[in-house]
């Protein structure tokens, strides 16, 4: 298997050597789960100039290529800066992607974005509602009155927030809401300044998990009837868990909903470009640095990488799911 995608990268862009560039990926914040994953993805695809080959231990990413994983507000402005051409490739909720493409949901009245094209599903992202042990806080509609961080502008966490309490039949204006990154609403919610903050990623999440080493926190469920109608009004969401013991203090599983992480960049990257980069993704040391890096990343599989892709894959992207027999 290993030789079958060396053989993918050789044959997609045999001049790379030739032709160093770079490869950025917007991520999101340090302390979430975007970047971290990011950071294993752009570890494994680069394979910088004067690299010791793969077949002798080296690196086993594109030839040539150097790929940096950046940091970011998240799914909205990163779409925002991959249409600009700021960033070269970034990761992005699924309903965001779609929307952002089709001009629909949050972004109606906006351009729509319709160079967006995925390169691959990635994993699901569960939504965390983060409280004070003693906050009192039992279910999203006790959120009334409460301080409440919903994530930054830009973000991803924000858009789904604000879904969560709309089903929940809760407007801003009945909440007490502060806009913070999460890492702030983390610190905020420590020393008494935030009664909760909402997280929308995959779990562990590394600021939560210090959060709660350091002070009792829960995970509020998000279920029953504000759950079902999240579900109904938006394809894009999942039933999810989040399992006792991922964080300190809460043994026992957590309902809530999720959506997916996916991959995307613009229709105008190069096709060889794109399809070394796919290919890169689905090698065998990717799949080990993805395995031993982080606890989601053995979610990312080549199984589902087409999985609630709701705009078009790349044409590079493409190529490559069809000739491994994926795609007719």
């Amino acid at each position: 298997m290993r030789f079958f995608f060396i053989l993918f990268l050789v044959s997609a862009w045999p001049a790379l050597a030739q032709a160093p560039r770079g490869f950025t990926i917007a991520t999101g914040g340090t302390a979430g789960t975007y970047f971290p994953i990011g950071s294993l993805v752009a570890s494994a695809i680069s394979a910088p100039p004067g690299s010791r080959p793969c077949a002798e231990g080296g690196a086993c990413g594109v030839p040539g290529l150097t790929a940096t994983a950046i940091s970011t507000r998240g799914s909205v402005a990163n779409v925002e800066a991959i249409a600009a051409g700021t960033f070269d490739s970034g990761f992005v909720q699924a309903d965001i992607a779609t929307w952002a493409a089709t001009g629909t949901g949050i972004w109606v009245g906006r351009n729509p974005v319709e160079d967006l094209v995925a390169i691959a599903n990635l994993y699901p992202e569960s939504i965390h509602l983060v409280v004070a042990a003693g906050s009192g806080i039992e279910g999203v509609a006790d959120l009334a009155g409460k301080r409440v961080s919903l994530d930054e502008p830009g973000s991803g966490t924000l858009v789904e927030a604000r879904f969560v309490l709309r089903a929940a039949g809760l407007r801003e204006s009945m909440i007490d809401a502060a806009y913070l990154r999460v890492e702030d609403a983390a610190r905020a919610l420590r020393a008494g300044e935030l009664d909760a903050f909402f997280f929308a990623g995959g779990y562990p999440a590394r600021v939560i998990s210090e959060l709660a080493d350091a002070v009792p926190i829960r995970i509020v469920p998000i279920s029953g009837a504000v759950a079902d109608r999240i579900l109904t009004e938006y394809e894009f969401f999942a039933p999810d868990v989040i399992p006792g013991g991922i964080y300190a203090g809460q043994s026992e599983d957590v309902v809530t909903v999720g959506v997916t992480a996916q991959w995307v960049t613009r229709r105008d990257q190069p096709e060889a470009l794109i399809y070394a980069v796919t290919a890169a993704l689905w090698n065998d040391t990717t799949r080990r640095l993805l395995d031993g890096g982080h606890r989601k990343g053995a979610q990312v599989v080549l199984e589902t990488a087409l999985d609630g892709v709701g705009i078009d894959l790349h044409p590079g992207a493409v190529r490559f799911y069809a000739e491994i027999g994926m795609l007719n």
